[in-house]
């Protein structure tokens, strides 16, 4: 299969309706129904003609953007300038994984990508209109929604060609006795299938790793296959997601939020959901990045959550098995947090 007919694949695995998911492992659901039960959202109130004139831009100069606001004063929705990441308002929803963590994460915040990085004045641009109709009260599955798809207890999900997309995923396989699993699976590796990055550049899958995401793996299966951002072969600059968690710092696209300074950051205010975070975990006198998470938002104590894969707790999760899912509280992976990027 190449890049092209994966993407196709991955158009097809996203008709699921994420918003209200109900399984063992996990819980994303419409706050209105008991946790854990299957619902749909509320559908969006028909558009009138004169919807978008209702609309107001600001510019905010602390990290360049644009806030969204209707006629309420309600921010609907925030571009960020250089970034095709946005966060949108919309239907209230929790994510948790209750055999790993007692905490959840509830929240309005949906995370989508424009076709282009943003820019002042972008929202004038003949694009800009026809998106933002279809995204604005959108339900179907965004980048928070997708990455809750490969937790512990999701049961697998198929395409129409066959391929599984979606559903409980591993670190990697099995290594020596008393071992974590082994890192290096990449999106591919999860899917079974192999990928063209461009030309003869052809990639196989590792059979051993089906099913089986490493960190930054899971970030381009999320944002990559699942959600259409470019993606890169190697780990240098270009107009895509490299494949390490170092590259993604040092030369992958996007803007810094919060810039490697050597310590954690201490200005977490600054992070929006679905900004990538970026960790030193094994101390090494490179001080270079190893490992990379996806930011969730605070979750209902307050904290700043993360998803992410991991070894330790045997793939993606939110939860606490292996170490706290949380960028504040002291623990293992808040002491090697060292920065963020906007995609």
């Amino acid at each position: 299969m190449t890049g092209r007919s994966g993407l196709a694949a991955r158009r097809a695995g996203m008709g699921v309706l994420a918003v209200v998911v109900g399984v063992s492992g996990i819980v994303v659901g419409d706050l209105r129904e008991d946790a854990g039960a299957a619902a749909t959202a509320a559908a969006p109130p028909p558009r009138t003609a004169a919807w978008s004139s209702e609309l107001r831009y600001l510019r905010r100069d602390a990290l360049a953007r644009t806030s969204m606001v209707d006629a309420a004063g309600t921010v609907r929705a925030t571009f960020t300038d250089g970034a095709r990441t946005v966060t949108l308002d919309g239907p209230l929803r929790r994510f948790a994984e209750p055999r790993f963590t007692t905490a959840s994460v509830s929240t309005r915040v949906w995370v989508r990508l424009l076709p282009r990085p943003w820019h002042e004045g972008a929202q004038r641009e003949a694009w800009f209109q026809p998106w933002l109709a279809e995204n604005l009260d959108s339900t179907a599955p965004d980048v928070l929604a997708v990455a809750a798809e490969y937790l512990d207890g999701v049961p697998d999900g198929f395409d129409g060609g066959g391929v599984r997309v979606r559903g409980d995923a591993r670190a990697g396989p099995s290594g020596p006795p008393d071992a974590p699993p082994l890192e290096n699976s990449d999106f591919y590796d999860y899917l079974g299938i192999p990928w063209t990055f461009g030309g003869d550049d052809v990639r196989m899958p590792d059979l051993a790793r089906y099913g089986a995401v490493d960190c930054s793996g899971f970030v381009r299966l999320v944002f990559g296959y699942r959600s259409g951002y470019p993606l890169l072969g190697a780990n240098g600059p270009g107009p895509g997601l490299p494949r390490r968690a170092w590259a993604m710092h040092e030369v992958g696209p996007g803007i810094a939020v919060l810039p490697d300074m050597g310590a954690p950051p201490s200005n977490l205010g600054a992070l929006q959901a679905g900004d990538l975070l970026f960790f030193d975990l094994d101390r090494a006198t490179d001080r270079r990045i190893d490992h990379v998470a996806i930011y969730l938002g605070r979750d209902d104590a307050g904290h700043h959550r993360f998803v992410s894969s991991r070894a330790r707790a045997d793939g993606p999760t939110l939860g606490d098995a292996g170490g706290t899912s949380l960028l504040d509280g002291g623990g293992h992976y808040a002491r090697a947090f060292r920065a963020a990027k906007r995609l």
